[in-house]
């Protein structure tokens, strides 16, 4: 553990911090933790949905609602930011505005022809929260790129006697019509549905979904993205149809089939995607006053499985982090698949279980309609994260600690 632990903090987080701070991880990485108080809100309107799900309270008030309205805002928070902050970054501050500006509106042409699609023109639509997130970045990236080209531009010379102001609204013109005039030739004319275009680009997991290698590496995918503050909401438009056909073939015969939603609630996910709990812990016991705060903050909703605030708190584009939330994904599905399919130890749920926000170790004994067998084995999964969790936390408390003595 020593020689790990001296690999980790000599030769692997100075490198993982020259990533760190690289112009463009930075941008994403400020972007989405300047959206936290939305996530933080939303984390906990979606926990105040629980005893009206739980006890089907029907006059229980319906926080999805404003629930939509602080998650369900993130991509195109995020749209504008990124573009904004880059501006910032790059010292070109007169064109930060018009930039975060332009990306919402490279973004709304981007999304359009789905909207269109799905009947849903409006803030309903998922594609404005997480769903949209990864299409946010990658025009609020676009944006970034083409206001940056023209930061130094002007129509006029130094010397002009037009007042500054006005110079700014015509130089702005320039870069802002490269921007609309993009995402219309793109998306309007050519007929580029880039929405879909990155669903298609994950389509050929549909084949794989239940081959141990492709069941892992679909939890991966989902996990990755997620350390980088892309919501898994891109992937389900590809990935549910598949989950509801697998359980309902397990529900109507032997259950055979594990890419499903109750499978992964019941050994996959603990505290989340990325299995935090652990990290969650940990935090609170910190000798980090940042760590500790964040942890305590994050301990409950993370019992409930909404581990937001931790991803986007600590781990998003943080690569020290971003690492052992990969390696868990490998491992619990690993280890899940070894005990369940490949071993018939614990069992393969043939129930819909949804209720995802349940606690562990409870939401494996009601998936698996009470198997003891099941819930040995999601404590031992447990015990697995710990100890992949501990070595990188212990190297990122220290960096904190160095941070908050200065």
């Amino acid at each position: 553990m020593k020689k790990l632990l001296s690999w980790l903090e000599n030769s692997f987080a100075p490198k993982m911090n020259k990533m760190n701070s690289n112009l463009w991880v930075v941008t994403i990485k400020d972007s989405i933790n300047q959206t936290m108080p939305l996530i933080f809100l939303g984390s906990a309107f979606c926990m105040l949905t629980l005893p009206g799900d739980i006890f089907n309270l029907e006059w229980w008030p319906n926080f999805w609602v404003p629930n939509g309205w602080t998650m369900g805002m993130i991509s195109l928070m995020i749209s504008f930011l990124v573009p904004f902050n880059l501006m910032e970054k790059s010292k070109l501050r007169q064109s930060r505005i018009i930039a975060g500006i332009s990306g919402v509106i490279l973004f709304a042409i981007t999304i359009t022809p789905q909207l269109v699609l799905d009947e849903a023109v409006g803030f309903s639509h998922s594609a404005f929260g997480a769903g949209g997130m990864f299409i946010a970045i990658i025009t609020g990236i676009i944006t970034g790129v083409i206001m940056k080209a023209f930061g130094r531009f002007s129509f006029f010379k130094e010397d002009s006697v037009i007042p500054d102001f006005v110079r700014t609204w015509f130089d702005q013109m320039l870069p802002v019509a490269t921007v609309v005039v993009l995402g219309w030739v793109v998306v309007d004319i050519l007929k580029f549905d880039f929405y879909n275009v990155i669903l298609a680009i994950f389509s050929p997991l549909k084949a794989v979904t239940e081959t141990f290698w492709g069941f892992v590496l679909i939890e991966l995918i989902i996990v990755a993205l997620y350390s980088m503050g892309i919501s898994a909401w891109i992937l389900t438009p590809i990935l549910t149809p598949i989950q509801m056909a697998a359980i309902e073939a397990n529900i109507a015969g032997a259950a055979v089939n594990v890419f499903t939603t109750s499978y992964l609630y019941s050994y996959i996910r603990i505290g989340g995607a990325g299995s935090t709990l652990a990290l969650a812990i940990m935090m609170c016991r910190s000798k980090s006053t940042k760590l500790k705060s964040l942890g305590r903050a994050g301990i409950v909703p993370s019992i409930f499985n909404i581990n937001e605030p931790i991803v986007f708190g600590a781990i998003a584009w943080n690569p020290i982090l971003m690492i052992p939330m990969c390696l868990n994904s490998v491992a619990c599905s690993s280890i899940a698949l070894l005990f369940t399919k490949v071993i018939p130890f614990a069992k393969i749920p043939d129930i819909l279980f949804q209720m995802w926000y349940c606690p562990y170790p409870i939401v494996t004994w009601l998936a698996t309609s009470g198997s003891i067998p099941s819930v040995i084995l999601i404590c031992v999964i447990f015990v697995v994260t710990i100890l992949i969790w501990y070595p990188f936390f212990k190297i990122y408390e220290r960096q904190c600690l160095a941070e908050e003595s200065k």
